[in-house]
């Protein structure tokens, strides 16, 4: 499995077998969305910052709450809240489970609601979190870690932040990973299931070409 970040909360994930998929492209935002094929894409909600299906070449389009099995990969998509207010601010948002080769991956989507052992139970501990912590829209730093306490998983991957050039009103990455001790920056991922020690924090470099 590799992990590509794409920008704002879109990645490209490439599975053992060949599969693609890509999560939450995204509109104008002040960076280029890269125009990528894949098996599949997924949208957490229509709001134009995640919901550029035309950058994506794919054959299906997920968005809606359900199971679907897109090659060997297992897709979850469960409907929660993109506000602390059970959805009165903004409405929902989709988080998507997959899961491939002994791996799964979280994507939490645009999510605003604070973490809880029941909502830590239903989305289950994945061994990659990919994690909103720009806030104002979604959950901000102090939440997203404890979504990172609650989960644990093995890879955290922060999305959803401010980048030089984006238009979005969000935090820089930067109050988030002053809450943990050490973290890492990659050009990808590639996680691997013997991982251990902890929960390590990467940061993706964003590709414009894949």
């Amino acid at each position: 499995m590799k992990i590509q970040y794409l920008g704002h909360s879109s990645f490209l994930l490439t599975f053992g077998d060949g599969v693609r998929i890509v999560t939450d492209p995204f509109g104008d935002v002040g960076i280029p969305m890269p125009h990528v094929r894949a098996d599949a894409v997924t949208v957490s909600h229509s709001h134009y910052d995640h919901c550029n299906i035309g950058a994506v070449k794919a054959s299906a389009v997920l968005s809606r709450e359900g199971e679907y099995s897109v090659g060997g990969v297992h897709i979850r998509a469960i409907s929660r809240f993109h506000d602390d207010a059970n959805g009165r601010k903004r409405g929902k948002t989709l988080v998507f489970r997959f899961e491939s080769e002994g791996l799964s991956v979280l994507h939490l989507g645009d999510i605003g609601e604070p973490y809880t052992p029941a909502l830590g139970e239903l989305l289950g501990r994945a061994d990659v979190l990919l994690l909103p912590v720009g806030g104002n829209y979604t959950i901000g730093a102090g939440e997203a870690k404890k979504y990172v306490e609650g989960l644990a998983p093995a890879y955290v991957v922060p999305m959803h932040y401010h980048v030089d050039g984006l238009t979005v009103d969000i935090s820089g990455v930067e109050p988030f990973l002053s809450l943990f001790g050490e973290t890492e920056t990659a050009a990808a991922l590639e996680p691997v299931r013997s991982q251990t020690g902890g929960t390590k924090i990467v940061c993706l470099e964003r590709v414009n070409h894949v």
